[in-house]
């Protein structure tokens, strides 16, 4: 028997299954506010979209202009005091969610009628090419992403970047699995979250990645687990240390990344695929799919990394690192890829 913490009852004697109950009474309770939340957003998203038509429709065909749209918004705040949504600027979003998003199929049957409308004028304001906006529509309703994480996903190109990594899967994996191991690897990786400066070394972006372990993990992409930094194997008495481990729980592999702070050295395809082939050994299980290799560098050679991995029989990719995104200021206090190396070397 359990009882209560309320004064009133503290002698009342509750059946053996109450806490049971009352975790399921909130559960459902919350379920069913996810659920209403979902609907309500639904159909604004839907109602949105539908003053979007008549807008585009009458621009269209009766040539309604700015000032037309200014003067609606003006009227519906008066006729409806309490709808703070239907100002001149979300008019005009409506309108174009409309444009961008003609399709006669319901917009609620869309990816993109399942975000919340912040999403959807961030992808108006942010992309252009309609075909990237369903991209990302379609990866933030899947993966269920924040607005913020949709502005920092556009910002770093995340979607034009996946499997754009120089690879040798095709040549190491079977086809479906190439494919999906492709998916993980991007070219280059945005770290502009660890705000380096000074000589960074490979221990140092190690360092900083770790600190922000979120942050690199989302800009790894969806389902990279963290398994281990400096991940120590013995082999007959000699000591090796992988970088970072990674499991992939949607892939469900181990994913061996490996950093260089310079150039990439065709020697440094060797070091990866021997370590791939310490965690096929030691960890990988009979469900897991082949452990592959990324190593991330400064800087890389197209010819001497297909070469490299042309002669290697571990599946593994070569991506670089970039702080593109950072504004100039930020990028000029940043090192650069020679700074990274000469650092190395000292």
């Amino acid at each position: 028997m359990t009882s209560t913490g309320n004064s009133r009852n503290a002698d009342l004697a509750l059946p053996s299954d109450y806490d049971a109950v009352l975790a399921e009474v909130k559960r459902r309770v919350a379920a069913a506010r996810t659920a209403a939340q979902r609907t309500v957003n639904t159909q604004l998203i839907e109602l949105y979209w539908d003053i979007g038509r008549v807008i585009l429709d009458r621009q269209r065909h009766q040539g309604w202009g700015s000032k037309v749209i200014a003067r609606l918004a003006q009227d519906l705040r008066r006729e409806l005091p309490t709808n703070r949504g239907l100002s001149a600027s979300n008019l005009q979003y409506m309108r174009g969610f409309a444009a961008a998003w003609p399709s006669d199929r319901p917009i609620s049957q869309q990816a993109v009628g399942k975000l919340p409308w912040g999403h959807i004028t961030l992808l108006l304001d942010k992309l252009d090419d309609q075909d990237t906006r369903d991209r990302y529509a379609r990866a933030a309703s899947e993966q269920g992403w924040s607005r913020n994480v949709l502005r920092n996903q556009i910002s770093n190109r995340s979607l034009e970047r996946a499997g754009a990594g120089a690879s040798n899967f095709a040549q190491r994996l079977d086809p479906a699995d190439s494919e999906l191991a492709q998916q993980i690897a991007k070219d280059p990786y945005v770290f502009d979250f660890l705000e380096l400066g000074g000589e960074v070394a490979e221990r140092d972006l190690e360092n900083a990645l770790m600190e922000r372990m979120v942050d690199t993990l989302r800009e790894l992409g969806t389902g990279f687990a963290f398994v281990g930094r400096q991940l120590h194997f013995e082999v007959d008495g000699d000591d090796f240390y992988l970088d970072l481990l990674f499991f992939h729980v949607e892939q469900l592999r181990y994913i061996v990344v490996e950093l260089k702070a310079g150039k990439f050295r065709p020697e440094d395809a060797g070091q990866l695929g021997f370590y791939v082939a310490l965690v096929d050994d030691r960890l990988r299980r009979e469900a897991h799919a082949a452990t592959v290799g990324i190593l991330v560098c400064a800087d890389h050679n197209e010819k001497t990394v297909r070469y490299a991995l042309g002669g290697s029989h571990a599946p593994m990719a070569v991506s670089t690192y970039t702080y593109d995104a950072l504004p100039p200021d930020m990028q000029r206090a940043l090192p650069t890829a020679d700074d990274l190396t000469a650092g190395l070397d000292r």
